[in-house]
């Protein structure tokens, strides 16, 4: 019997946007990920520090996925999924992606235990960097 999953097995993240090219250049010039590969006009693989994203247009359902529509998200308020990067020094990691461009929905914000803020990309997929202390 088989075993899953094996070791050199990667799990990706699929992100449905709505403008490649302005999401590609978000990613790798404000998040800072690595630009892989590019397919078509349609999707850009990124590595983030061995975790892989993939960002795709939408799409009608196909033979593979017959009643599943891709779609960017409609509602950058409502959110179903999120990200979330432990950085060393919240505070600075702010200030770079501030820099790079990064609009976040606060400054970093103390909790006790952890320190944290939250910003999201050009169709609203929330990212949040997150320091324990």
């Amino acid at each position: 019997m088989g075993e899953f999953p094996t070791p050199d097995m990667a799990l990706t993240h699929i992100l449905v946007v709505a403008d490649i090219a302005a999401s590609r250049n978000w990613y790798r010039d404000v998040l800072g990920a690595g630009l892989y590969r590019e397919y078509g006009g349609t999707s850009a693989v990124f590595d983030f520090n061995g975790s892989w994203l993939l960002l795709v247009t939408g799409g009608a359902p196909t033979a593979d996925k017959p009643d599943v529509t891709f779609a960017a998200p409609m509602n950058p308020t409502s959110v179903d999924h999120a990200f979330t990067i432990r950085v060393p020094d919240c505070h600075q990691a702010y200030a770079d992606l501030a820099t790079r461009g990064a609009v976040f929905l606060t400054p970093p914000h103390d909790w006790g235990g952890e320190i944290r803020c939250f910003f999201r990309d050009p169709d609203g997929h929330l990212f949040e960097i997150s320091e324990v202390v």
